[in-house]
Protein backbone atom coordinates (compact mmCIF):
# COMPACT_ATOMS: atom_id res chain seq x y z
CA UNK A 1 0.00 0.00 0.00
CA UNK A 2 3.08 2.66 0.63
CA UNK A 3 4.64 1.96 -2.17
CA UNK A 4 1.40 2.40 -4.31
CA UNK A 5 0.48 5.67 -2.44
CA UNK A 6 3.89 6.89 -3.38
CA UNK A 7 3.32 6.55 -7.19
CA UNK A 8 4.02 9.12 -9.72
CA UNK A 9 0.98 7.89 -11.55
CA UNK A 10 -2.70 7.06 -10.90
CA UNK A 11 -5.18 5.89 -14.14
CA UNK A 12 -9.05 5.53 -14.31
CA UNK A 13 -10.44 4.29 -17.00
CA UNK A 14 -13.94 4.07 -18.37
CA UNK A 15 -16.12 2.86 -21.14
CA UNK A 16 -18.73 4.19 -24.05
CA UNK A 17 -20.62 1.68 -25.77
CA UNK A 18 -21.87 -1.98 -24.66
CA UNK A 19 -18.94 -4.41 -25.50
CA UNK A 20 -20.91 -7.35 -26.35
CA UNK A 21 -20.76 -8.72 -30.13
CA UNK A 22 -23.89 -10.65 -30.02
CA UNK A 23 -26.92 -7.44 -30.54
CA UNK A 24 -25.27 -4.29 -31.66
CA UNK A 25 -26.58 -1.29 -31.53
CA UNK A 26 -26.57 -0.23 -35.01
CA UNK A 27 -26.77 3.80 -34.28
CA UNK A 28 -23.08 3.11 -32.11
CA UNK A 29 -21.94 -0.24 -33.55
CA UNK A 30 -18.69 0.83 -31.32
CA UNK A 31 -16.68 0.26 -27.95
CA UNK A 32 -14.60 2.88 -26.42
CA UNK A 33 -12.56 1.79 -23.88
CA UNK A 34 -10.64 6.15 -22.27
CA UNK A 35 -8.06 5.81 -20.04
CA UNK A 36 -6.69 9.02 -18.59
CA UNK A 37 -3.11 8.94 -16.28
CA UNK A 38 -2.47 11.74 -13.94
CA UNK A 39 0.15 12.99 -11.97
CA UNK A 40 -0.91 12.41 -8.56
CA UNK A 41 0.17 15.72 -6.94
CA UNK A 42 -1.37 17.24 -10.09
CA UNK A 43 -4.61 15.11 -9.62
CA UNK A 44 -4.62 16.14 -5.75
CA UNK A 45 -3.61 19.87 -6.23
CA UNK A 46 -5.15 21.22 -9.64
CA UNK A 47 -7.67 18.77 -10.64
CA UNK A 48 -9.65 17.76 -8.05
CA UNK A 49 -9.50 21.33 -6.55
CA UNK A 50 -10.77 22.81 -10.34
CA UNK A 51 -13.22 20.39 -10.86
CA UNK A 52 -15.20 21.10 -7.65
CA UNK A 53 -14.75 24.60 -8.32
CA UNK A 54 -17.03 24.51 -11.65
CA UNK A 55 -19.17 22.29 -9.91
CA UNK A 56 -19.59 24.68 -7.11
CA UNK A 57 -20.35 27.03 -10.12
CA UNK A 58 -23.73 25.60 -10.93
CA UNK A 59 -24.63 23.59 -8.44
CA UNK A 60 -25.30 23.87 -4.39
CA UNK A 61 -22.35 20.88 -3.80
CA UNK A 62 -19.58 19.38 -5.60
CA UNK A 63 -21.97 15.88 -5.55
CA UNK A 64 -22.94 15.85 -8.87
CA UNK A 65 -21.43 13.04 -10.93
CA UNK A 66 -20.27 14.62 -14.56
CA UNK A 67 -21.79 11.89 -16.78
CA UNK A 68 -21.52 12.31 -20.17
CA UNK A 69 -24.72 10.82 -21.25
CA UNK A 70 -26.69 12.65 -18.81
CA UNK A 71 -25.12 16.01 -19.87
CA UNK A 72 -25.89 15.33 -23.38
CA UNK A 73 -29.21 14.86 -22.83
CA UNK A 74 -30.06 17.22 -20.28
CA UNK A 75 -31.29 14.77 -17.77
CA UNK A 76 -30.96 14.76 -13.97
CA UNK A 77 -28.36 17.07 -12.26
CA UNK A 78 -28.35 18.71 -15.84
CA UNK A 79 -31.46 19.56 -16.51
CA UNK A 80 -31.49 23.15 -15.76
CA UNK A 81 -29.18 22.97 -19.01
CA UNK A 82 -32.50 22.66 -21.16
CA UNK A 83 -32.68 26.35 -20.60
CA UNK A 84 -30.26 27.25 -24.32
CA UNK A 85 -28.66 30.44 -22.16
CA UNK A 86 -27.82 27.80 -19.11
CA UNK A 87 -26.31 25.02 -21.18
CA UNK A 88 -24.04 27.17 -23.27
CA UNK A 89 -22.68 28.55 -20.09
CA UNK A 90 -22.38 25.13 -18.28
CA UNK A 91 -20.22 23.82 -21.33
CA UNK A 92 -18.31 26.98 -21.95
CA UNK A 93 -17.09 26.33 -18.08
CA UNK A 94 -16.67 22.54 -19.02
CA UNK A 95 -14.28 23.12 -21.67
CA UNK A 96 -12.58 26.07 -19.65
CA UNK A 97 -11.50 23.19 -17.42
CA UNK A 98 -10.94 20.09 -19.29
CA UNK A 99 -8.43 22.65 -21.44
CA UNK A 100 -6.95 23.88 -17.99
CA UNK A 101 -6.43 19.91 -16.45
CA UNK A 102 -3.50 18.10 -16.92
CA UNK A 103 -3.67 14.73 -18.14
CA UNK A 104 -2.29 11.97 -20.39
CA UNK A 105 -5.44 10.25 -22.70
CA UNK A 106 -5.49 6.87 -23.79
CA UNK A 107 -8.11 5.69 -26.12
CA UNK A 108 -9.16 2.39 -27.99
CA UNK A 109 -12.53 2.00 -30.04
CA UNK A 110 -13.28 -1.11 -31.39
CA UNK A 111 -15.56 -0.82 -34.17
CA UNK A 112 -18.14 -4.53 -33.41
CA UNK A 113 -19.31 -5.23 -37.38
CA UNK A 114 -15.49 -5.55 -38.98
CA UNK A 115 -14.07 -7.37 -36.11
CA UNK A 116 -17.17 -9.92 -35.59
CA UNK A 117 -16.98 -10.32 -39.21
CA UNK A 118 -13.47 -10.82 -38.95
CA UNK A 119 -13.07 -13.31 -35.77
CA UNK A 120 -16.82 -14.79 -35.50
CA UNK A 121 -17.59 -17.03 -32.82
CA UNK A 122 -13.52 -16.81 -31.97
CA UNK A 123 -13.51 -13.29 -31.08
CA UNK A 124 -12.50 -12.27 -27.99
CA UNK A 125 -14.53 -10.30 -25.69
CA UNK A 126 -13.88 -6.72 -27.34
CA UNK A 127 -13.85 -5.52 -23.75
CA UNK A 128 -10.43 -7.67 -23.17
CA UNK A 129 -9.27 -6.22 -26.34
CA UNK A 130 -9.45 -2.69 -25.93
CA UNK A 131 -8.08 -3.21 -22.80
CA UNK A 132 -5.10 -4.85 -24.31
CA UNK A 133 -4.04 -1.67 -26.81
CA UNK A 134 -4.56 0.45 -23.90
CA UNK A 135 -2.00 -1.21 -21.75
CA UNK A 136 0.84 -1.75 -24.17
CA UNK A 137 0.82 2.42 -24.90
CA UNK A 138 0.34 2.45 -20.96
CA UNK A 139 3.53 0.63 -21.03
CA UNK A 140 5.38 2.32 -23.23
CA UNK A 141 4.32 5.23 -21.54
CA UNK A 142 5.43 3.95 -18.27
CA UNK A 143 8.70 2.88 -19.79
CA UNK A 144 9.30 6.17 -20.89
CA UNK A 145 8.65 8.03 -17.88
CA UNK A 146 11.04 5.48 -16.15
CA UNK A 147 8.35 4.45 -13.40
CA UNK A 148 6.73 0.61 -12.63
CA UNK A 149 4.10 1.54 -10.60
CA UNK A 150 0.17 2.78 -11.50
CA UNK A 151 -2.66 2.42 -9.69
CA UNK A 152 -5.51 1.52 -11.52
CA UNK A 153 -9.31 2.11 -11.02
CA UNK A 154 -12.36 1.25 -12.97
CA UNK A 155 -16.05 1.65 -12.66
CA UNK A 156 -17.78 -1.83 -11.22
CA UNK A 157 -20.19 -3.27 -13.17
CA UNK A 158 -20.98 -6.20 -11.13
CA UNK A 159 -19.33 -8.84 -9.30
CA UNK A 160 -19.28 -11.36 -11.96
CA UNK A 161 -18.06 -8.47 -14.71
CA UNK A 162 -15.15 -7.57 -12.31
CA UNK A 163 -13.89 -10.80 -12.10
CA UNK A 164 -13.80 -11.08 -15.46
CA UNK A 165 -12.38 -8.00 -16.45
CA UNK A 166 -9.65 -8.94 -13.33
CA UNK A 167 -8.25 -12.19 -14.77
CA UNK A 168 -8.13 -10.14 -18.36
CA UNK A 169 -5.76 -7.35 -16.44
CA UNK A 170 -3.95 -10.10 -14.94
CA UNK A 171 -3.67 -12.32 -17.65
CA UNK A 172 -2.03 -8.79 -19.70
CA UNK A 173 0.27 -8.01 -16.73
CA UNK A 174 1.70 -11.38 -16.05
CA UNK A 175 1.39 -13.41 -20.13
CA UNK A 176 2.30 -9.97 -21.84
CA UNK A 177 0.68 -9.47 -25.46
CA UNK A 178 1.51 -10.59 -29.24
CA UNK A 179 4.04 -7.55 -29.20
CA UNK A 180 5.21 -6.94 -26.01
CA UNK A 181 7.12 -9.92 -23.87
CA UNK A 182 5.40 -10.94 -20.09
CA UNK A 183 8.71 -9.45 -18.45
CA UNK A 184 8.33 -6.09 -19.77
CA UNK A 185 4.84 -6.25 -18.07
CA UNK A 186 6.03 -8.05 -15.14
CA UNK A 187 8.25 -4.74 -14.24
CA UNK A 188 4.97 -2.92 -14.06
CA UNK A 189 3.13 -2.63 -10.67
CA UNK A 190 -0.60 -1.99 -11.73
CA UNK A 191 -2.87 -2.55 -8.66
CA UNK A 192 -6.86 -2.47 -10.04
CA UNK A 193 -9.42 -1.44 -7.81
CA UNK A 194 -13.29 -0.98 -8.54
CA UNK A 195 -15.69 1.65 -7.33
CA UNK A 196 -19.12 2.72 -8.16
CA UNK A 197 -19.82 5.53 -10.47
CA UNK A 198 -21.62 7.46 -7.76
CA UNK A 199 -18.83 7.45 -5.21
CA UNK A 200 -17.94 10.61 -7.83
CA UNK A 201 -14.30 9.84 -7.85
CA UNK A 202 -12.79 12.86 -10.42
CA UNK A 203 -10.66 10.71 -12.42
CA UNK A 204 -13.59 7.93 -13.49
CA UNK A 205 -15.50 11.34 -14.46
CA UNK A 206 -12.64 12.82 -17.00
CA UNK A 207 -12.52 9.45 -18.46
CA UNK A 208 -16.36 9.20 -19.17
CA UNK A 209 -16.58 12.73 -20.43
CA UNK A 210 -13.40 12.20 -23.24
CA UNK A 211 -14.69 8.56 -24.13
CA UNK A 212 -17.95 9.65 -26.44
CA UNK A 213 -16.15 12.40 -28.09
CA UNK A 214 -13.98 10.24 -29.80
CA UNK A 215 -16.55 7.68 -30.32
CA UNK A 216 -18.27 10.66 -32.10
CA UNK A 217 -15.49 11.38 -34.14
CA UNK A 218 -14.81 7.63 -35.20
CA UNK A 219 -18.44 6.89 -36.37
CA UNK A 220 -19.22 10.61 -37.90
CA UNK A 221 -15.79 12.23 -38.73
CA UNK A 222 -17.25 15.25 -40.92
CA UNK A 223 -19.98 16.41 -37.81
CA UNK A 224 -18.51 19.36 -35.70
CA UNK A 225 -16.91 18.14 -32.81
CA UNK A 226 -16.33 21.18 -30.29
CA UNK A 227 -15.33 18.20 -27.21
CA UNK A 228 -13.00 16.19 -29.55
CA UNK A 229 -11.17 19.87 -30.49
CA UNK A 230 -10.32 20.39 -26.66
CA UNK A 231 -9.19 16.43 -25.45
CA UNK A 232 -7.94 15.43 -28.30
CA UNK A 233 -4.30 17.21 -27.77
CA UNK A 234 -4.30 15.34 -24.78
CA UNK A 235 -4.11 11.96 -26.54
CA UNK A 236 -0.35 10.62 -25.84
CA UNK A 237 2.29 10.55 -28.30
CA UNK A 238 5.94 9.75 -28.04
CA UNK A 239 7.81 8.99 -31.12
CA UNK A 240 5.86 6.36 -33.66
CA UNK A 241 3.86 5.03 -30.57
CA UNK A 242 -0.06 6.88 -30.27
CA UNK A 243 -2.38 6.77 -27.47
CA UNK A 244 -5.00 5.95 -29.80
CA UNK A 245 -6.11 2.46 -31.42
CA UNK A 246 -8.91 1.89 -33.61
CA UNK A 247 -9.79 -1.47 -34.54
CA UNK A 248 -10.37 -3.12 -36.98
Amino acid sequence: MVETLNSKFIAFFDECGDHSLNKVDPDFPLFVLSTVVFERKAYREVVVPKIADFKLRFWHHEGVNLHSRDIRMASGDFAFTRVRELRFAMLDALSEVMMAIPFTLFIAAIKKHPYGERFGVDATNPYEVALTFTFERILHFMEGEGESVLPVTAETRGKKEDAELATAFDRIMTEGTKYNAAKRFRMLSCPLNFRRKFDNIVGMQIADLCAYPFARKILHPEKENPAFQIIESRLYRRGSVSGLKVFP
